[in-house]
């Protein structure tokens, strides 16, 4: 129980720079000498506009030498993930088996079965591992054998 509060005003405090992470779950349980908190069945987290659901979510904490809090390094969500990001100039929608989420690298890995949506521009990929950093603006997507990268972009040919 301790190890539940301390997620939860770590969690508080953090956020409350600008927006409230909500996490609903049917079962919870916490893992405080790991870091560990899992949520599992039915689990919908959101923050601001923000979704991420899922049948099972990890967040990993780390302790911040500077500030001796924990803070949240990871999210893993697995067992049919998917999720809505809002930017200041774009909406995604993507799912994945695997959707990793590392907030101070502002990472995104969406492994097996990646899939990707870029509402504004209305573009898709899809592949094996896509990998989006949106502080550097980087973005790789892998496919394989069985599956090869597959790019859907819409073209307007009016403007020919």
């Amino acid at each position: 129980m301790r190890f539940f509060l301390i997620i939860f005003l770590t969690l508080t405090s953090l956020l409350a720079q600008k927006d409230t992470l909500t996490i609903n779950s049917i079962y919870f349980e916490a893992e405080d000498q790991r870091g560990i908190a899992t949520f599992e069945i039915d689990v919908k987290i959101a923050m601001g506009q923000d979704k991420l659901n899922a049948q099972k979510v990890e967040v990993f904490f780390v302790l911040n030498k500077d500030t001796n809090k924990k803070e949240v390094s990871k999210y893993e969500a697995t067992k049919k993930a998917d999720f809505e990001i809002f930017t200041k100039d774009k909406q995604y929608k993507g799912s994945g088996d695997k959707i990793i989420y590392e907030p101070k690298k502002d990472e995104y890995n969406i492994i097996g079965n990646a899939f990707l949506y870029d509402v504004i521009e209305d573009r898709k990929v899809y592949g094996d591992h896509i990998y989006i950093n949106q502080l550097s603006g980087e973005a790789k997507v892998k496919g394989n054998a069985n599956k090869p990268v597959k790019f859907i972009l819409n073209i307007d040919k009016a403007n020919k």
